[in-house]
């Protein structure tokens, strides 16, 4: 956590060529970053259910390597689509990331969204009600899996039977991040199994869902502490000058340094503990790298 109480990370667009992300992730570490999330696609994503063509690089791949290149940074998934990959395997991969990465592993989950991905791939893409109900049970057998000595589970959906994850994660209670903002059924999810949950929304938004999950995880019989707040915002720094529109609680935040620390502020006091500034393929490298080290020098100050 940093001096203003508030973790500052980044998501960072796996559009762009390694090269870049590489120098990102580095830039990051280097600048005292909080973590350095990845998503989770195949290809970009369009109206409509048709496949589209684009380089986009693969999430675990991409996360791995990020491990590689950094030392202090924590890195994570915002978030895993559970539909494309078995949660036991999760749990093994993840067990085997944070040992390579020293402990610095966030997971984060979600219940799969990209129809034309699936279609693409031939790959299922249940109802939203099952694709929930199996995030609900991917959640209990990654848990089970990375904490446990040994697993038995026996769900709709999933089974294990005297499973092991060997070797476990460094951290002993690997942290699980569920993402997305459905009231009704992810975030009971979130309150139940998660350490930290997220969505991406306006900060009133934010508020408003995150005294849902207070009131969801002392209804699970847990303190509502115990689940970090996370969420962020598209974000660009330009001078007085070229202020073209600056929302006053917008998903995409843009002004000068002082409405920029306003715009984040907001999200902070909506009970935020960490805020995750989301990159842009199309946001040349240099201005990249720039807004990295301009957000911990011209932001980060304004916030204490």
């Amino acid at each position: 956590m940093s001096a203003t109480g508030l973790a500052f990370s980044l998501c960072v667009d796996l559009q762009r060529p390694w090269s870049e992300i590489r120098l990102i992730g580095e830039a990051a570490d280097s600048a005292g970053w909080h973590s350095i999330y990845v998503p989770d696609h195949f290809m970009p994503h369009e109206t409509g259910n048709h496949a589209a063509g684009g380089p986009v690089l693969e999430s675990w791949t991409c996360l791995t390597g990020l491990a590689m290149v950094t030392r202090r940074i924590r890195i994570g998934t915002l978030v895993l689509g559970n539909t494309y990959r078995h949660p036991a395997v999760v749990a093994n991969m993840a067990a085997a990331l944070d040992q390579l990465s020293a402990g610095r592993l966030i997971l984060g989950l979600g219940a799969g969204w990209q129809a034309n991905e699936h279609l693409a791939y031939g790959i299922g893409l249940p109802a939203v009600p099952e694709r929930l109900d199996r995030l609900a049970e991917a959640c209990a057998v990654i848990h089970a899996l990375t904490r446990d000595r040994t697993a038995t589970y026996q769900g709709r959906y999933y089974a294990l039977v005297d499973a092991y994850c060997e070797p476990a994660p460094i951290q002993s209670a690997l942290p699980i991040l569920v993402g997305g903002g459905g009231e009704r059924r992810t975030l009971p999810i979130a309150a139940r199994y998660a350490d930290a949950w997220h969505t991406w929304a306006t900060s009133r938004e934010f508020g408003r869902k995150s005294e849902i999950l207070d009131q969801l995880c002392v209804a699970a019989g847990r303190p509502p502490t115990g689940v970090r707040r996370v969420c962020g915002a598209s974000v660009t720094i330009i001078s007085a000058s070229e202020v073209s529109r600056v929302g006053a609680d917008d998903e995409d935040i843009l002004g000068p340094a002082a409405q920029v620390a306003e715009a984040i502020h907001r999200y902070r006091d909506a009970g935020a503990e960490e805020f995750v500034a989301r990159d842009d393929a199309r946001r040349p490298i240099g201005a990249a790298l720039e807004f990295v080290r301009q957000f911990q020098q011209d932001i980060v100050p304004l916030l204490r």
